[in-house]
């Protein structure tokens, strides 16, 4: 055999042998837990809006404003609408600012670093530096708290501070559960040091 056919079939082999190495190489994996996520994408996303909710006083056969009160107002600088999931939520990434109104008008605070709103379960997943100041100046400070708009319930499980200026009181502890109104809260359970006004 000449040297030019052997260096020819040499050469041959070489390619044969690349090819096959890179088709074995091919990625045939199956990917499973994390690794099989999908790239999920908001249906909608709005930046730096002021959304009012209101409800009606009573029953109403026409549009008349007046008929209708306003509930809360929610502000925040971006909102991403995931209501398009089979689960679907909104989330507040750079967190939010609601003015929840009770019936007499009466203006409570709502503030927190991050937020989701659950469509399905109409539950709000508060996260990051969250305050909760009530009309009358009682506040609650946590880094996370659930608000159950349905049950008009508000809980947390998470270490907390209350502060009644009312009372004069500062209470510390892990896990409370209430009412919009504060006028019914529960602590599980409390430690520290509690300041309680007296009596003159």
């Amino acid at each position: 055999m000449s040297a030019y056919k052997t260096y020819y079939y040499l050469r041959f082999a070489t390619a044969f042998a690349v090819a096959i190495l890179f088709y074995g190489c091919g990625d045939n994996y199956e990917r499973v837990g994390e690794e099989a996520a999908t790239n999920i994408y908001p249906q909608g996303i709005a930046k730096n809006f002021v959304f009012t909710y209101t409800e009606a006083i009573k029953e109403v056969s026409t549009q008349d404003s007046s008929a209708s009160r306003v509930v809360a107002i929610l502000k925040s600088p971006i909102n991403k609408d995931f209501d398009n999931l089979t689960f679907g939520f909104k989330e507040f990434p750079e967190g939010l600012h609601l003015d929840v109104f009770d019936e007499k008008g009466q203006k409570s605070i709502i503030e927190a670093d991050y937020a989701i709103i659950y469509s399905k379960t109409n539950v709000i997943d508060l996260q990051g530096n969250v305050v909760l100041t009530s009309h009358d100046g009682k506040k609650l400070e946590t880094p996370q708290l659930y608000w159950d708009r349905t049950n008009k319930w508000i809980f947390t499980e998470e270490k907390f501070t209350y502060t009644n200026l009312e009372e004069g009181t500062v209470m510390d502890g892990e896990g409370m559960d209430f009412n919009r109104e504060f006028t019914f809260f529960n602590a599980h359970k409390t430690y520290g040091l509690m300041t309680i006004s007296e009596d003159e």
